[in-house]
């Protein structure tokens, strides 16, 4: 018996797959002994021995490998030829969709091959052999949307799934998201603002760099400490311009630190990736959201509608984005949205969806 995990590409999708599965391990070790524990390679992570098998299917394309290539808590991990249909035009639309097919046969074999019990898909192209295959097999598919805009392949085998798992959905079986622990454990009411950070993920974002250079004198006569994650590939050039202005300023790139950071802050100015919203919503931290404006479907923004509509957050598209109404934000008396935050955000996701895969496998 094995529960599969497939799709990813990116890395909003796979930070579910891996939510997910430490969740799945913790719910396997429970149920074994302490002394077959200790006997077991399972302290050091090799989690073939566990009772259910976990195997993941991805693609060659995309951050598949980088993520899992070398993840041992994987029973087996497949790395098929495909690559994305929905942006491909003319003869690439054709190649894109021949590699879907091979792989969709592959995807046959390796659900047969390792008896998949239940498979679960996160979206995105890596997904779309295994997930088909699965509905070919009548081997139960559960899926994951990430956004509040449906991403293509999810709208499209959403009537087919055994169950569809969104928290922005009234009708998903679960409503709670992934998000670690940590996040949760760091919530606090936030009433005056103290401390800023600026959140562009880890490469970084234009509009959001400039936005922060643009109202640091501001902060710093308000003595309104900045944390700014500028992106890898910005932090030399982001440091210094602070040191221009005089201006100290925690500057990062990518960072393990993210649930820390926002601890330490008491507002925050960033991107609306579902993850990231997430996060900051169980920290409890009130947020100007700055969508990507090239998210596909738009789906950055439409996450950041969820807790607008909620008045929990406000929201400014890039071209809209005015610094004195950012200035007028950091006024606010926050505690109200805190409070709010706390109530719209629920606990435990990742041990939910585990369970329902184990229910389902068993």
């Amino acid at each position: 018996m094995s529960i599969v995990m497939t799709g990813g590409g990116t890395g909003g999708h796979l930070v579910i797959i891996k939510a997910v599965k430490e969740a799945l391990i913790n719910e396997e070790l429970k149920d074994i002994s302490q002394s077959d524990i200790e006997s077991s390679s399972v302290l050091n992570t090799q989690c073939s021995t566990l009772p259910t098998q976990l195997v993941y299917i991805g693609s060659t394309q995309g951050q598949d490998r980088a993520w899992f290539e070398e993840d041992e808590a994987f029973a087996a991990k497949y790395f098929l030829e495909t690559k994305g249909v929905v942006n491909q035009h003319g003869l690439g639309k054709v190649v894109s969709l021949w590699m879907m097919f091979k792989a969709f046969l592959q995807a046959r074999r390796l659900l047969k091959k390792h008896d998949a019990s239940v498979v679960f898909s996160v979206g995105g192209f890596s997904s779309a052999a295994t997930a088909l295959a699965a509905k070919s097999m009548g081997i139960p598919l559960v899926i994951h949307e990430q956004n509040a805009a449906l991403g293509s392949l999810n709208r499209v085998l959403k009537p087919y799934a055994d169950a569809f798992i969104s928290s922005y959905l009234e009708e998903s079986p679960i409503k709670a998201y992934p998000v670690k622990a940590v996040f949760f454990e760091n919530a606090r009411i936030r009433s005056r603002v103290k401390t800023v950070i600026f959140l562009g993920g880890s490469q970084g974002a234009k509009a959001i760099n400039t936005l922060a250079l643009s109202i640091a004198p501001q902060l710093q006569e308000r003595g309104i400490r900045i944390i700014h994650q500028a992106g890898a590939n910005n932090i030399e050039a982001v440091e210094q311009a602070y040191r221009e202005l005089g201006i100290e300023a925690e500057v990062f790139g990518f960072t393990e630190k993210l649930a820390e950071y926002m601890n330490q802050a008491d507002f925050a100015i960033a991107r609306a990736g579902a993850s990231t919203l997430w996060e900051l919503a169980a920290t409890a931290l009130p947020t100007l959201f700055i969508p990507y404006p090239y998210a596909a479907g738009d789906h950055q923004y439409h996450n950041a509608r969820f807790l607008v509509d909620k008045k929990l957050a406000w929201l400014m598209r890039e071209g809209e984005i005015e610094k004195e109404k950012v200035l007028v934000l950091l006024e606010e008396e926050l505690s109200g949205i805190s409070e709010g935050l706390m109530q719209v955000v629920q606990k435990e996701g990742s041990r939910s969806i585990a369970a329902l895969l184990k229910e389902m496998a068993s």
